[in-house]
């Protein structure tokens, strides 16, 4: 794919959710049911908290982020006090897709939704990475 034309229209907020919800309904069963669980939210950026937090100067730096806990630490006797939320910032995501040049809109969202659930399921970024040679 080359990159976008100058007069394209830069996909919205509305169509990034779109994708990421294409993303989640063709999952594999076991992986599907779960992840319609988590609350989608899309934004342009990270908000300042998120990045200090994480230690993130550069909010181009970070096309998502799941935000909960993994299914692995949850226990049934643990009172929910806030949903399991995937944070997709269509800013980052769109600079991430031009600079990238070589795969679609859908392909990138559909990336960084998959590996966002990855740690909904509990795997660190160092086990996604081991698999995973998507940002080389």
């Amino acid at each position: 794919m080359t990159n976008p034309a100058p007069d394209s229209i830069a996909p919205s907020l509305a169509l990034i959710e779109q994708l990421a919800h294409e993303a989640i309904s063709t999952l594999p069963e076991p992986f599907r049911a779960p992840a319609t669980h988590i609350r989608l939210r899309i934004e342009e950026f990270p908000d300042e908290d998120m990045l200090e937090e994480l230690n993130v100067d550069d909010a181009f730096e970070l096309t998502g982020l799941y935000d909960g806990i993994p299914l692995t630490e949850k226990s049934t006797a643990d009172q929910v006090t806030k949903p399991d939320v995937i944070w997709l910032f269509r800013r980052p995501i769109l600079d991430e897709w031009c600079e990238r040049g070589d795969v679609s809109i859908q392909e990138l969202v559909s990336h960084v939704v998959v590996h966002e659930l990855a740690h909904h399921f509990g795997w660190s970024d160092d086990q996604i990475a081991a698999i995973d040679r998507w940002w080389e």
